[in-house]
């Protein structure tokens, strides 16, 4: 199944809907009880995601059209990130990737939505870089679980755009602010449940930054891979429903290009993954 959250005409507040196509439903008109957003059903646990998908058979379809998206995932516990997680892009940052992930945690105001307007101050940061990223959303709690039964704890996947301030990241000892001005994370546009991704280690992923492919690889290339990303981070506390982890970005990034590319203003740039969606961030830069 495939959700999103949109903002209705004459809606202040995002709407859950699920997606089928070119054709949309409000979730939380499928029945009495049914949630508006996307945390208190993954919260719901299987039983009401299979109410959901049996109401589905009797909703009240609409258009999807052009709407207004605002996060794909909204009221997370913690969105977290992971660093170094393919070869080729520690190489390019001259960075070293260790034997255990690096981790760190994002803020919530950097969420963003699908064709939303991501803006900076040039006097803040004049390298900003996207990075593709695959998103990995838990839905059952996990605490310190083998690495075989880990997949097992995944709700479903989205696509995320690591937006990041380079000159800010290589003059500080952490990577958290560097990573999460406001709007410098866009999610989405959509979240496709787990049994829709058989192996997340066989997904094309991409980013196109004003017309050029920058990045063009496969989740197969990441270090430490979704299973062991999940059993890993249980290890030291329970990751809780909604959980969003951001599993890293391959080679490409714009700090390393010869000439390099950095997002300027009046960019377009989309990530990609195969299977999930395209997402794309408009940006501005404010003197």
């Amino acid at each position: 199944m495939r959700f999103a959250h949109v903002v209705p005409d004459g809606v202040d507040e995002p709407q859950l809907v699920l997606v089928e196509k070119d054709r949309a439903a409000l979730v939380s008109q499928l029945f009495d009880g049914a949630p508006s957003r996307l945390q208190p059903l993954i919260e719901g646990g299987d039983a009401l995601l299979d109410r959901v998908r049996e109401s589905a058979a009797t909703a009240e379809w609409m258009p999807l059209g052009d709407p207004v998206f605002a996060s794909a995932v909204l009221d997370t516990p913690i969105t977290i990130a992971i660093g170094l997680n393919y070869s080729a892009h520690s190489s390019e940052l001259g960075l070293k990737a260790d034997a255990a992930p690096t981790v760190f945690i994002l803020w919530p105001g950097s969420l963003s939505g699908h064709r939303q307007t991501t803006t900076w101050p040039r006097s803040l940061s004049q390298s900003v870089d996207y990075e593709a990223e695959l998103g990995v959303i838990i839905g059952a709690p996990a605490r310190d679980v083998a690495l075989e039964d880990a997949l097992d704890h995944v709700w479903g996947y989205t696509v995320v755009n690591d937006i990041t301030a380079r000159d800010i990241q290589f003059s500080e000892a952490q990577w958290s602010r560097c990573k999460s001005f406001d709007g410098f994370t866009p999610t989405g546009p959509f979240v496709v449940t787990a049994d829709e991704i058989p192996d997340p280690q066989d997904l094309h992923i991409w980013a196109i930054v004003d017309g050029k492919m920058v990045q063009d690889a496969s989740t197969d290339q990441m270090i430490h891979p979704v299973a062991k990303l999940v059993a890993f981070l249980s290890q030291s506390a329970t990751l809780l429903p909604g959980t969003l982890i951001s599993t890293g970005s391959p080679g490409g990034a714009g700090y390393s290009r010869d000439p390099q590319i950095f997002l300027r203003d009046r960019s377009t740039v989309t990530v990609g993954v195969d299977g999930i969606g395209e997402l794309t961030t408009f940006c501005r830069i404010t003197d």
